[in-house]
């Protein structure tokens, strides 16, 4: 990978996580409402697997989803909007936090059911074939999801008709408030691919490269030889489940120690060791992001509230 990439890898995750924290202080402000899941300290997930692809493939991701959509090129002002539940936002104001969508980009949307999402990749997955297509589908999904009856159904299905989708848990062993271990029979989640004879694989998650190189060949599988993938990219998110969630589960100790595998910290330590990037150029960048998400702010705040009759639109009747 050139430094140019490496570099507008680093800055996705910079943005994401200062668009992150910027929702978190809106958010108390009373400015947000709604349940809001934040992604900080997952960002190296949704950057690395979607550097991966290309701008015509499919991303699709459960209620976390701000990163995802900041990763395929959603514009923050818009999304801030949708957070504010305005007119300007990406769904209209009508979404909110939990149902960004973006179709311009094929991102398919954040989608509130746990696991809820999972057949819909699969059916994406299912159309690319039967219109002869060489695109492929990147799902992101809660290790929660996993449990879900879909997830099974799907991962049998896109196995039997061989379909070009990448089902990428983001394991951050909290569904909610409940440990993995005490919700699901076998740690390795990563095994359970075998069961539907597909390949499956354990990923760093907070480690961007590793991300990458991962999802890259998974994508290259489904491409070209339309073999889906179930990967289990290990991550943690350093805030509670939702803005409600004081996280009083976890000790100090145990978000202290995962805070030393910040991967944006990580990142930006391996860049400047090997000279790609120096402590002046962080700098700007930091400054650049800091203006481009005051900007997105001042936008949702100056635009205006949806009208009454949108009601009455894009629903089904």
């Amino acid at each position: 990978m050139d430094s140019e990439k490496l570099i507008e890898m680093y800055r996705q995750m910079l943005l994401i996580r200062r668009f992150e924290e910027k929702a978190a202080e809106m958010y108390m402000m009373g400015k947000i409402g709604g349940f809001c899941h934040l992604y900080i300290g997952q960002e190296a997930v949704a950057v690395g697997a979607i550097a991966a692809i290309r701008k015509d493939d499919y991303v699709i991701a459960s209620y976390r989803e701000h990163g995802h959509a900041l990763a395929v090129g959603t514009e923050p002002r818009r999304i801030m909007a949708e957070l504010f539940g305005k007119a300007t936002g990406i769904s209209r104001g009508k979404g909110g936090s939990m149902h960004i969508f973006d179709a311009e980009r094929n991102f398919l949307g954040g989608h509130a059911i746990v696991g809820g999402h999972i057949p819909l990749a699969t059916g994406v997955g299912f159309a690319i074939n039967y219109e002869g297509k060489d695109q492929v589908v990147l799902c992101f999904f809660g290790d929660g999801a996993v449990n879900t009856g879909v997830f099974h159904e799907s991962l049998n299905l896109a196995s039997l008709w061989k379909l070009p989708v990448i089902y990428i848990c983001e394991n951050n062993f909290y569904g909610m408030g409940t440990a993995v271990t005490r919700a699901m029979a076998g740690p390795e989640m990563y095994l359970k691919a075998k069961a539907y004879d597909i390949p499956g694989e354990l990923v760093d998650g907070m480690n961007v490269l590793e991300v990458w190189e991962k999802v890259g060949k998974a994508v290259e599988r489904a491409r070209h030889e339309k073999i889906p993938t179930f990967l289990e990219v290990r991550t943690y998110r350093f805030r509670g489940h939702s803005m409600s969630d004081p996280a009083l589960y976890r000790t100090k100790e145990e978000v202290n120690e995962q805070r030393k595998r910040d991967p944006i910290v990580t990142f930006k330590q391996k860049l400047i060791a090997e000279g790609i990037l120096s402590e002046e150029k962080f700098e700007e960048m930091e400054k650049e992001i800091k203006a481009i998400v005051d900007e997105a702010v001042e936008f949702a705040e100056k635009s205006p509230e949806p009208p009454e009759e949108w009601l009455y639109e894009d629903v089904y009747a």
